[in-house]
């Protein structure tokens, strides 16, 4: 088991619940799932991944459950991890997926990795 399924589940039927439209894709070990073709948020082993606001980042750090996206070694500032025990419940999850879904707008696009044209 890569990512936790049954966090993925609720996290789609939350989404489903405030009618947000999004795509899903197997990434970095767990899932990601991509709304207006941004990451928003994603399930790696049994936590949340939540992509917030930079400016609420250090805030977010105080609550219950939440460290640094480390992910690649070093902290990744507006990444945030949200352990099991900051989302047990189906408020604390919404909590997070609305800071997520509230950044979305403003959140920049990664850039589509070009192929190599062939010269002919």
């Amino acid at each position: 088991m890569a990512y936790n399924e049954e966090l993925a589940d609720r996290v789609r039927i939350a989404l489903s619940k405030k009618k947000t439209l999004f795509d899903q894709r197997k990434m970095m070990g767990g899932l990601c799932i991509l709304v207006d073709g941004k990451m928003c948020v994603g399930i790696i082993k049994d936590s949340l991944m939540a992509r917030i606001d930079p400016e609420i980042y250090t805030e977010a750090l105080a609550k219950k459950g939440c460290t640094e996206m480390d992910f690649t070694g070093r902290p990744m500032k507006g990444f945030v991890y949200i352990h099991p025990e900051g989302i047990t419940t189906e408020s604390e999850l919404g909590y997070w997926l609305q800071l997520c879904l509230d950044f979305n707008p403003r959140a920049k696009a990664s850039k589509k990795k070009s192929r190599p044209r062939l010269k002919i």
